[in-house]
């Protein structure tokens, strides 16, 4: 009888972030805050990413906006990157390059050559994006840039993934998925904590106020999670969630590959604000205790009890995931949600037993 107690509590725990969940799941996108444009600087940092710049440059200058300038930075890269850019900036003055050779204390640090590109933008407003990523419309830059006010000066946007055959790309899409969930949600309740580069937008004030990357500039990742996490408040970050406000890219393809990325993100996470581990750490160890003791518990003799609470459990993160994977464009993900979430659960398990402590500080 303990057993299906404690069961029952784990199954509850996971109810309780599903309904936390519901303040985004069921939020209705805000098309826009502002009807001003005032100028703002879109920011690219690229290392050996030719081949992306010239297929994602046209995108980025044909945005429906009427003032902005593209700051290409180009971090060290031992290809064609460069000339790439310059052959764009030939033809268009909106363009800005910023050329970072590599520097002994700051070897392969994308932060450095971030805080470089920064440095040279002319606009207070800043829309952040990486050069393997592509915006959903022509009104991304606008959609995004609508929500900065005088009090949000951090804006939280949906970096997707392109839908491909193949089950790694659906569990590539689901994890980003409930990763958006999560720090959107944890947003509209006040506690934002991070967001993702591929897809962000700050105010030089508030990257000066916080010093920049310093905290952290000797971290590989972390240009993004861990700006956000130090830098967000109640007060000052919004979120974008109009399907025309995302922006795209491609996924891992390779299993190990996957492994690898997600191995070096969560190096990051150790480094969050107290409050943000502990709802992370109990939001995954409920997740991981719930799977275990729901093949327990059927073989006993409370198994109709505990498939009761199993069938409730699935209805509510149905619901509640199911709706947002609907708004933000996910929806072929809805059929098998309980088998992606324990095929990422065992995956994060592995993924921290098996992460390493060994200090990185490039990023390519």
């Amino acid at each position: 009888m303990i057993l299906l107690y404690v069961f029952g509590a784990v199954a509850l725990i996971n109810c309780c972030y599903y309904f936390i969940f519901i303040q985004f799941s069921f939020l209705k996108p805000t098309e826009r805050v502002s009807a001003e444009k005032p100028p703002v600087s879109l920011i690219v940092c690229a290392k050996n990413e030719a081949e992306n710049l010239e297929n994602h440059i046209p995108f980025w200058l044909n945005q429906n906006y009427p003032a902005f300038e593209l700051i290409l930075i180009n971090d060290a890269s031992t290809d064609e990157t460069l000339e790439v850019m310059e052959g764009f900036a030939k033809n268009d003055p909106r363009i800005q390059i910023v050329n970072v050779k590599n520097n002994e204390a700051f070897w392969g640090n994308k932060k450095y050559a971030l805080t470089l590109g920064i440095k040279r933008a002319k606009n207070r407003r800043m829309v952040f994006t990486d050069a393997d990523c592509y915006p959903a419309s022509q009104n991304w830059l606008e959609a995004m840039s609508s929500h900065f006010t005088e009090e949000k000066q951090l804006i939280l946007g949906y970096g997707a993934y392109e839908k491909q055959p193949g089950f790694l790309n659906k569990l590539v899409r689901f994890e980003t998925l409930l990763t958006a969930i999560q720090y959107f949600s944890y947003a509209q309740i006040g506690i934002p904590y991070m967001g993702v580069g591929r897809n962000l937008a700050y105010t030089s004030a508030l990257f000066y106020e916080k010093n920049g990357f310093i905290k952290h500039i000797k971290i590989a990742s972390g240009d993004d999670d861990l700006f956000v996490n130090e830098a967000a408040t109640e007060k000052n970050t919004a979120i974008c969630i109009t399907p025309e406000s995302f922006t795209y890219s491609l996924p891992k393809k390779d299993m190990k590959k996957w492994f690898s990325q997600k191995k070096r993100h969560y190096t990051t996470a150790k480094l969050y604000k107290p409050l943000h581990r502990i709802l992370l750490g109990i939001y995954y160890i409920a997740n991981l205790l719930f799977w275990l003791l729901s093949v327990i518990i059927l073989f006993t003799q409370f198994w109709k009890y505990g498939l009761a609470i199993i069938t409730l459990r699935f209805i509510i993160q149905y619901i509640v995931i199911g709706k947002a994977a609907k708004k933000l464009r996910e929806a072929d993900l809805i059929f098998l949600i309980p088998f992606y979430e324990l095929f990422l659960v065992l995956s994060q398990l592995s993924i921290f037993i098996s992460r390493s402590d060994e200090k990185n500080s490039q990023w390519k």
